[in-house]
């Protein structure tokens, strides 16, 4: 929005000049929206006390966690907000790309929004049922798949990383594809918000590597020297990513151990697929398992154990996902966290890395 008002004004007034530029409008991305979050966080969370918006526990979880039982949850929206509007106020709102990412944000939080409203209205611990769940995700990733397989500027090639000649055409299999690649990244930020701060650090931090891939691969001259697939105007994206890293800090603010507020649903569905809906547009969803590293082992903990009972009687972690499991093995829930943070930065670098690994 301010792109579109000020910068129109650049000869009259030279240093609206700035607004050309992407760094510039990253930057103050991301210093809005921690702002918004620090300044909106206390008053929204004294609003959600006031509805009894609290959390339920579920009972198979560890027993320490029921003291969090109560704690305001739905704090996902004070994150879409945040992020939303600084994406809206800083990016070039003429650019497709910014409207799917941002679209298919704010579909994941709608979902993950009802999950959380019945939860909170019937007082239990499960929303809405796994059916329609997954049925709403499914058909909000295929519209995403669908907008970019008619979109003349886009192609439904696949790349691989460190293999710079691989280059495969999904055709009309693009569509589901970006339907898993959606479905997967949402359901694993999920499973991986179960401990205070754990998934937004986490996620704050594959967006900050994921603003360096869309800048990158939106610039020319910089995707051809690295040889990855340029998409002209994708640069403008990665003004939502810095949105969703001042979004994700801002929010830790009042998430960090002990939580004054969890996301909810609403957060981390939300969060998941704009992540994963970056990943597709920037032609690396391949690497989105190695900068969601965390996500994909919680995923994982989980279809292990439940395959491994199903099948053998016999369960292979203490408890899943896999924080639950360090957590019963002794490891207490901050330590947990700043280690799987450590872990998050670990493959945000390894990914980066693979700029030049080709």
């Amino acid at each position: 929005m301010l792109y579109h008002l000020l910068y129109p004004l650049r000869d009259l007034i030279p240093a609206f000049n700035v607004f050309r530029y992407i760094t510039f409008r990253v930057a103050a991305a991301i210093v809005t929206a921690l702002l918004l979050s620090w300044l909106l966080g206390p008053w929204f969370i004294r609003r959600l006390r006031a509805l009894s918006v609290g959390q339920n526990i579920r009972d198979v979880g560890p027993q320490a966690h029921q003291v969090k039982a109560g704690t305001p949850t739905m704090g996902g929206i004070l994150i879409l907000f945040a992020c939303l509007g600084a994406t809206l106020l800083w990016g070039n709102l003429a650019n497709v790309y910014v409207w799917i990412v941002v679209g298919v944000t704010a579909a994941f939080g709608a979902i993950g929004f009802a999950d959380d409203y019945i939860k909170v209205r019937k007082r239990r611990s499960l929303g809405l049922t796994a059916r329609s769940k997954m049925g709403l995700q499914i058909l909000a990733g295929a519209l995403m798949g669908l907008a970019l397989f008619v979109l003349p500027s886009f192609d439904s090639q696949l790349t691989f990383p460190f293999l710079k000649r691989l280059v495969i055409d999904l055709g009309i299999l693009y569509i589901p594809f970006v339907v898993v690649v959606l479905v997967g990244a949402s359901n694993a930020v999920n499973l991986t918000d179960g401990l205070d701060g754990l998934a937004i650090g986490t996620t704050s931090v594959a967006a900050a590597t994921y603003a360096v891939f869309t800048y990158v691969a939106g610039n020319r001259v910089i995707a051809g020297y690295l040889q990855i697939s340029h998409v002209p105007g994708l640069g403008e994206v990665s003004v939502f990513c810095g949105a969703l890293v001042g979004a994700g800090l801002g929010f830790l603010w009042f998430n960090a151990h002990p939580a004054e507020v969890f996301m909810g649903d609403v957060g981390s569905l939300a969060l998941g697929a704009g992540i994963g809906s970056v990943a597709v547009l920037a032609k690396q969803e391949i690497l989105l398992v190695l900068v969601g590293g965390v996500f994909v082992m919680e995923a994982l903990s989980v279809i292990i154990q439940v395959a491994s009972f199903k099948l053998r009687g016999k369960r292979v972690f203490r408890m899943s996902p896999l924080h639950h499991h360090f957590e019963l093995s002794g490891w207490a829930e901050p330590k947990v966290i700043a280690r799987f943070w450590i872990l998050s930065i670990l493959f945000a670098l390894l990914s980066l890395s693979t700029l030049k690994l080709r």
